[in-house]
C-alpha cells in the first residue's frame, strides 16, 4: 500500500520507518532507496530523513554500491530469548546520546495496570536525575511526566486513577481541582511537549512527549534544575524531534 507522507504527524511518522525496514527485510541482497520509494510510494525526499535516521540508529546499513540492508540493531532486536535485552540496551543507548544532546536527564515512563513507572533513565553528574521527593505514583497530576500520560486517556481512566492516588498540593504552583485539571489536559495539542513548571518540586522543571507504540500508554521527559529552566522549551523541542528512535524501538 502506497503511503502520503504527513511532514507535521509527530516523531516523522514511525510507521512510515516500519515500512521501509520491511522493504530493507525483503530484500538480503541489499535495495536502492529508488526501490524503497517505489515499494512504499515514499518520495525519495521524504524518505532520505527517514534512511538518516535508520542509518544512524543502526536499523539499516549502507553498502559499497549505495544499495541499503538490514543492520546490526535490528538484527539484535530479533534475536529470540536476548529481544528484550537486546531492547533494553538499545533504548538505553539511545537515551544516553539524546541526555547528551538535550543537556538534560531523559526518561521512559509508560502507564501500567493503572500505574505510573519509570522504565529507564538516562543522567549524570552535569545532568543530575530529579529528586523524587513525592512517590511519582502518586503525583501524575504535578509531573510532566504524569500529566503527559493522563492525556492519553480517556475520563474514566483519569478519574479510576485519581481515585487511587489524591491530588494533593505539592507546590504552590501545583493544579489541585480535577474539572481545572482535566480541562488543561484536554486543552493540550498532541504534538506539543507537556511542561512541569515547579509544579511537581520546587527547583525543577521538566517537559514530557507521548511515545505512541501500539495501544501503549507511554512517555519520554527531560528535567533541568531551575537555573536552566532558560532552555527547557529549546530542550523540549530536541526531545520531540528526537522521539522517533525511541518510538521505532518501542514498536518493533
Amino acid at each position: 500500500m502506497a503511503l502520503k507522507p504527513e511532514p507535521t504527524a509527530p516523531f516523522h511518522s514511525v510507521q512510515y520507518a516500519l515500512r521501509v525496514l520491511e522493504t530493507v527485510s525483503r530484500h538480503g541482497g541489499g535495495v536502492t532507496d529508488v526501490q524503497i520509494a517505489r515499494e512504499t510510494g515514499l518520495p525519495v525526499a521524504h524518505l532520505s530523513s527517514l534512511l538518516l535516521m535508520l542509518r544512524r540508529e543502526g536499523y539499516v546499513e549502507q553498502v559499497a554500491d549505495g544499495a541499503y540492508v538490514i543492520g546490526d540493531s535490528l538484527v539484535l532486536l530479533g534475536s529470540g530469548l536476548t529481544r528484550r535485552e537486546a531492547l533494553e540496551g538499545k533504548l538505553q543507548e539511545t537515551l544516553t546520546e539524546l541526555r547528551d544532546s538535550v543537556g538534560a536527564a531523559v526518561y521512559i515512563s509508560r502507564y501500567i495496570d493503572g500505574e505510573v513507572k519509570i522504565t529507564q533513565f538516562a543522567a549524570g553528574p552535569r545532568t543530575p536525575a530529579v529528586n523524587e521527593w513525592v512517590d511519582f505514583r502518586s503525583a501524575a497530576h504535578a509531573s510532566a511526566v504524569g500529566k503527559c500520560l493522563l492525556t492519553q486517556l480517556d475520563q474514566n481512566g483519569r478519574r479510576d486513577h485519581l481515585s487511587h492516588h489524591k491530588i494533593a498540593r505539592l507546590t504552590s504552583r501545583t493544579i489541585t481541582n480535577e474539572k481545572v485539571l482535566f480541562s488543561k489536559l484536554d486543552s493540550q495539542p498532541p504534538t506539543v511537549p507537556v511542561l512541569d513548571l515547579q509544579e511537581y518540586a520546587v527547583g525543577t522543571v521538566c517537559a514530557a512527549v507521548p511515545l505512541t507504540a501500539g495501544a501503549a500508554v507511554g512517555c519520554l521527559a527531560l528535567s533541568l534544575p531551575i537555573e536552566h529552566a532558560h532552555r527547557l522549551r529549546s530542550a523540549a523541542d530536541t526531545l520531540n524531534r528526537r522521539a522517533a528512535p525511541v518510538v521505532l524501538s518501542l514498536a518493533i
